[in-house]
């Protein structure tokens, strides 16, 4: 099937005992046993859910995986891949890491012995150097949230694997989406999901996913969901499968959008710089043409003051444009990351990587672009 077949069709059956079209809400915590051990394939709605099924069923078609697992957030999914691990191993990022995902490694792991590496991964040839013994998870972003650098996957699961096989690379793939890129496809073990964002793509649900082609990952990562407990809701699964349908449609429009604002952006005599895989002076363009089916619908850019006073003054005043946390809804939102989604990582951290105070991005939604170029325009020609 074709991927907009599949967001509508992949592991998606009618109830067996109602006929109902759409996957019903299994809201129920246990299931009946006729004998101990004796059920219809539901024991206890932590370990399954039909509801739960379906989705995962429905996601891992759509990263052209076999096993998925669905996580009540994103972090939560990272947590399970990261229990992969055991004292003693390492991990390497990407030097522009999301960060939530540097809390968790830097918080929570590292007390445990677990320690990341955060590496330019812009040239795959700059990992070997940093690979040793205790090397066991290789963690990729891309496009990188908020710089929206890219890396290629290809070619850094194909150094990784050079070097050992039993070394795991996964690619938290949220800012692009199943439809825009395929990371199992490009070598990768495992792809992880903010599902909270363009999957379910309408800001009213919570939720992480991981998948993997691989059996052993999948009975892994089917184990620590279990174990650990991390799931989401019945309801929460439903409101994503009917998110899902949309997914191509919602994408391709909001990339269309983001291509305009972000032409817009780098015309404003206010602006520096602009952040946009999109551009063939992005130092990742080529990449991204070569791995994504579009450049995505995020945005970045910066001030030429390089203030955070004058940031606030857009980030307070637009009116389409929503100041909030979060990204890949229906609608547009402005955020700051250095102040938000990133302010976990320390200010020199976030230097070395150009993310300065006046950095705004935007999740550019699918209204109308000409709307939301007004609404920017009006913002920015009130700044002196």
């Amino acid at each position: 099937m074709k991927f907009g077949t599949k967001v509508i069709h992949a592991g998606i059956q009618s109830d067996p005992s109602t006929g109902a079209v759409m996957t019903p809400i299994f809201q129920t915590s246990t299931y009946e046993q006729k004998a101990p051990g004796n059920h219809k394939g539901y024991s206890y709605a932590r370990s399954k859910n039909p509801t739960r099924s379906a989705l995962e069923a429905n996601l891992a078609a759509l990263e052209n995986g076999k096993h998925a697992a669905c996580f009540g957030s994103g972090m939560a999914a990272m947590d399970a891949i990261v229990k992969l691990l055991k004292t003693g191993d390492e991990v390497i990022c990407c030097n522009d890491l999301y960060g939530g995902s540097y809390r968790l490694l830097e918080k929570v792991y590292k007390q445990f012995g677990i320690h990341s590496k955060y590496v330019d991964m812009s040239d795959a040839r700059n990992i070997s150097k940093h690979i040793t013994k205790k090397t066991k998870l290789i963690w990729i972003e891309t496009p990188t949230n908020p710089m929206l650098n890219l890396i290629d996957i290809k070619k850094v699961s194909a150094t990784v694997k050079k070097i050992s096989k039993r070394i795991l690379v996964c690619v938290d793939n949220t800012f692009a989406s199943p439809y825009l890129q395929n990371p199992l496809d490009l070598g990768a073990d495992l792809v992880m999901h903010s599902a909270t964002k363009y999957i379910n793509g309408h800001s009213d649900v919570v939720m992480g996913a991981v998948i993997t082609k691989k059996a052993s990952l999948g009975k892994q990562i089917k184990f620590i969901q279990n174990a650990s407990g991390a799931i989401p809701g019945p309801q929460d699964c439903f409101l994503t499968l009917r998110g899902i349908k949309t997914l191509h449609l919602r994408v391709e429009r909001a990339c269309q959008n983001a291509k305009q604002i972000a032409k817009y952006l780098a015309t404003h005599k206010k602006i520096k710089n602009v952040y946009y895989p999109g551009f063939k002076t992005h130092p990742g363009h080529k990449i991204a043409t070569s791995q994504m089916r579009d450049f995505g619908a995020m945005v970045s850019f910066d001030f030429k003051t390089n203030t955070f006073a004058q940031a606030k003054k857009v980030l307070s005043n637009t009116k389409l444009f929503t100041l909030a946390e979060s990204l890949g809804g229906v609608e547009s939102l402005i955020g700051h990351p250095a102040t938000m989604t990133h302010a976990s990582i320390p200010k020199e951290e976030r230097a070395k990587i150009k993310l300065t105070d006046s950095l705004i991005r935007l999740s550019v939604g699918i209204e109308n672009v000409d709307d939301l170029i007004a609404d920017l325009d009006r913002t920015l020609s009130k700044l002196k």
